[in-house]
């Protein structure tokens, strides 16, 4: 244990919910960090793929902050998640580089502004001289142009350049998804300064981009996936951050936690960061303490889930519940499964399926499906929507 004179900037509570924290509130992921690494520094093309919460993006965070990357390269990290077009997709990537290339001083992000000949007008300068990215969506007249510029200046940077693209499986959906991925292809190919980290926490999708013969980016990365954390590390990791804040840990509370949540690395920190926020200082935090913390959550989340559980179509409740209740379902269109329900028809299922799956409302992995998010599936066993 270290005493207090020693922490430097330690965090109020070392659980951390909300992004990348540094090193020392990072868990274990030592053989993936190594590996992502150096496959990166040696110029693969990557594909990262895993169901999400288990921590993907702080693991990109992670890599982008080990001394065989930093100061030797640039580093841009984009979610895309919420665009629907490759005007958004434009939008997010130009602005990620702005903000990363700002801070470097004028020289640096310069060269960025003088490659963007298309938008350029659009962009304004604050007070003190420097850029504000501030383009609106309807300034990209012909987004393939500025994306096209994007990639000149990634060719051109005077150091070689990271580029991470999270839930890049979100390109599917933009209109004329199969020439918008061709074109993507050739721009990487054409840019040697540059290596490609594509995240994505939807395996189908996913597989379907980088493993299909008919995609553009068929056989172009070496994919890569993310398995939770093993229970064991987990716990000597919560142990010390219990210890230096100086309260105890109880040797059961990791394995009751880990078991019940299957070690997805959201739900852990989620119900760890409530343990030791209501665990003395000079305290032992013990199992018995664990269902407050659920149901602490859940209160918090409950509003949000009921306007989830409403917004729900009829039929959509009907099969959310289903699968709710059977917990992981592999034949959802079968007549057994259906009939246990009552669910009408194979056509209203698929359809309903579809709906939730868009929604992120349930997911689907090795052809089972269940529903995405732990703290909801308690919250349905609480409300007694399912028993």
């Amino acid at each position: 244990m270290r005493h207090d004179s020693d922490k430097g900037k330690s965090m109020v509570n070392p659980f951390v919910t909300k992004g990348y924290a540094g090193a020392a509130y990072f868990c274990d992921r030592e053989k993936e960090t190594k590996d992502l690494v150096g496959l990166l520094t040696n110029e693969n093309n990557m594909a990262l793929i895993s169901p999400r919460r288990l921590g993907k993006t702080d693991l990109i965070h992670h890599c982008f902050s080990q001394p065989e990357i930093v100061g030797k390269y640039y580093t841009f990290i984009i979610d895309i998640y919420a665009t629907s077009s490759l005007a958004d997709f434009v939008d997010v990537l130009g602005q990620a580089i702005f903000e990363e290339l700002k801070p470097l001083g004028r020289k640096v992000w310069e060269h960025f502004y003088q490659s963007l000949h298309s938008v350029q007008q659009q962009i304004s300068f604050d007070i003190n001289g420097n850029p504000v990215w501030g383009i609106g969506l309807g300034a990209y007249v012909n987004p393939s142009t500025t994306l096209e510029e994007i990639f000149s200046y990634l060719s051109t940077a005077d150091k070689p350049c990271l580029v991470a693209i999270d839930e890049f499986q979100k390109v599917i959906d933009y209109p004329n998804a199969q020439n918008i991925e061709a074109a993507l292809r050739t721009h990487i190919q054409r840019c040697p300064n540059a290596t490609f980290l594509f995240s994505g926490s939807k395996r189908h999708l996913m597989s379907e981009i980088f493993m299909s013969p008919s995609r553009p980016f068929y056989q172009s990365v070496i994919t890569m996936g993310l398995s939770p954390i093993p229970e064991k590390k987990y716990a000597a990791f919560a142990e010390r951050l219990f210890a230096e804040g100086w309260k105890s840990l109880a040797p059961d509370v990791v394995h009751e936690v880990y078991s019940r949540f299957d070690g997805i690395t959201f739900c852990l920190q989620r119900v760890m960061n409530v343990l030791y926020m209501t665990t003395e200082r000079g305290g032992l935090c013990s199992s018995d303490m664990i269902e407050g913390a659920v149901n602490y959550i859940l209160d918090l989340s409950s509003e949000h889930y009921e306007m989830l559980y409403s917004q729900m179509s009829e039929k959509q409740r009907s099969v959310f519940l289903a699968i709710a209740t059977e917990r992981r379902v592999k034949g959802i269109a079968t007549g057994k499964f259906m009939h246990k329900y009552r669910l009408p028809s194979v056509s209203s299922v698929v359809s309903a399926v579809k709906g939730l799956l868009e929604k992120d409302l349930i997911t689907k992995e090795n052809e089972e499906y269940f529903v995405y998010d732990h703290f909801f599936q308690l919250w349905l066993y609480r409300q007694k929507y399912v028993k």
